[in-house]
């Protein structure tokens, strides 16, 4: 029973890992872009 278990959670988190893997080369990770001007104070002489 209890090899039974540990297998069962060994799958599960194989199949976790290649979820993860499958959804970062396959889904939008790629941010928004946007062009942000401030000003700048330089503390000069």
């Amino acid at each position: 029973m209890k090899w039974r278990l540990l297998r069962g959670l060994v799958y599960l988190a194989i199949l976790g890992v290649l979820a993860v893997a499958g959804y970062a080369f396959m889904g939008d990770l790629s941010p928004d872009q946007a062009e942000v001007r401030r000003p700048v104070v330089l503390d000069g002489r």
